[in-house]
């Protein structure tokens, strides 16, 4: 048994909806896990804006778009099907779509009621994940109502029963393994399984979620729960692509990454694939592929444990990012000057990506500036402070092990005369990581490509 995560793309539309359920069918008894149709978390993402700002009539005229959009998508899922057999065959099919629509319906109408209910109360956080939750039950819905239109014997495994996360908000994967197995169970017939991506519940048992993006870390948590044999994340393009195809021509898929490959190139800005989910798959030694859900037949990218060896492999980029540098002329006289550094960061809750350090100062960058100004606060406590914004981190990923000479000065002569403001070397065996100015960034990237790949 396998593991089949679509994103909003891939459902995005009832063609697309269609395509999906035939692509996913003929592939045997598997789990598919499906995103929000494409739009509908940003548009739930504004009801809940407009809830804080309580204006319900906004929250209401958007709940009723969204309404319009899906009895669309439904009129044009079941609305034209018939059958090649003549009237009466027609007849029913015509029979069987109307009450599949039906069904499909009614799932749609109870998560828009939810929503519609949130509006006459005090609007919370919670209220707000328990919105953000309706896209998944809606697309998945939608799916199952149409896969049983077409035979398949399709059953849901409800995330909400058996997706939650403990008290660090962390998989419980003891919980999901056991209440997952015991769902599967319930229904050895089963052609597939449906379920939702993104959602869980919280160590209370609140509706809660995997943040953005999290549909490809509940596959890789199921995956991993039940030991499966393969986790395939789905996208609109044929695998990681060597570079960024927006910026840099003539980029091309790579076939084979290490999971640490892989997570260093998703956590450094490669959108095809969540950073966390990664992991639950490196842990079980679970392979990742890659595949392109309008050309299925692509061999897309494999993530596993196994790594070729002297090869460069990708290039990435990561936008948004600040540098900060704090220097101190006491910085080795002080043993506890880096620990302040830190704590800084960890008391306002700013992750740190990269860091270099010198014998007067260190230098990190964040891609979160939400708390930069009490940040740089309170470091000039420590020494005096530097701040350089609209940087991006472009990353470098392949065997970069020490002892492999030359990957590294040939990374670094591709990038010439461009400035250099932070160089990352030695942290892992898989990458070299360098913060140039965000004017600079195509070019660096295209200089990269024809150094590192013609």
């Amino acid at each position: 048994m396998k593991v089949l995560k679509f994103g909003g793309t891939s459902v995005g539309s009832a063609e697309r909806i269609k395509h999906v359920a035939n692509l996913v069918s003929p592939r045997g008894r598997n789990i598919i896990v499906l995103s929000a149709m494409a739009g509908t978390t940003n548009t739930l993402v504004e009801i809940c804006d407009y809830l804080y700002k309580k204006n319900q009539a906004g929250a209401l005229e958007t709940v009723n778009a969204l309404q319009a959009k899906y009895d669309t998508v439904l009129a044009d899922l079941f609305g034209s099907d018939r059958s090649k057999g003549g009237t009466r065959g027609g007849a029913m099919v015509s029979a069987a779509a109307r009450e599949a629509r039906e069904q499909a319906a009614a799932s749609v109408s109870r998560c828009l009621a939810s929503i519609r209910s949130l509006m006459a109360v005090e609007f919370t956080e919670t209220d707000e994940k328990e919105i953000l939750a309706q896209g998944e039950l809606m697309s998945t819905a939608i799916m199952l109502a149409y896969l049983r239109f077409m035979g398949v014997k399709a059953v849901m495994l409800p995330a909400l029963k058996f997706m939650r996360t403990d008290e660090n908000g962390e998989p419980d994967f003891k919980y999901t393994s056991v209440r997952l197995k015991r769902l599967i169970d319930m229904n050895p017939d089963a052609d597939l399984y449906i379920t939702q991506g993104y959602i869980c519940r919280n160590e209370y048992g609140d509706v809660d979620n995997l943040q953005r993006g999290g549909s490809d870390y509940t596959a890789s948590i199921i995956g991993a729960a039940l030991d499966l044999e393969e986790i395939q994340i789905w996208t609109d393009i044929d695998g990681m692509h060597n570079n960024d195809p927006r910026y840099v021509q003539n980029t091309r898929p790579v076939s084979e990454l290490h999971f640490e490959e892989a997570a260093e190139l998703a956590y450094f800005g490669a959108k095809i694939l969540h950073p966390a989910c990664v992991l639950p798959a490196r842990l079980h030694n679970i392979p990742i592929r890659l595949l392109n859900t309008m050309e299925p037949d692509k061999p897309g990218t494999l993530i596993s444990s196994t790594l070729p060896s002297h090869t460069i492999k990708a290039v990435s980029e990561k936008d948004g990012i600040t540098a900060i540098h704090i220097k101190s002329g006491r910085m080795f006289l002080a043993y506890s000057f880096l620990l302040k550094v830190f704590e800084t960061f960890d008391r306002f809750k700013t992750p740190i990506d990269m860091v270099a350090t010198s014998e007067v100062g260190v230098t990190v960058t964040v891609d979160n500036p939400a708390r930069l100004d009490a940040i740089v606060d309170e470091l000039k406590k420590f020494g005096t402070v530097q701040v350089d914004t609209d940087m991006v981190i472009i990353c470098v990923v392949g065997d970069l092990e020490w002892h492999n000479r030359g990957f590294e000065a040939k990374a670094i002569e591709a990038l010439g005369d461009i400035p250099l403001r932070m160089i990352s070397y030695g942290g892992s065996n898989y990458n070299i990581a360098v913060v140039v100015r965000s004017q600079d960034k195509v070019e660096a990237l295209n200089r990269l490509s024809a150094k590192l790949f013609s």
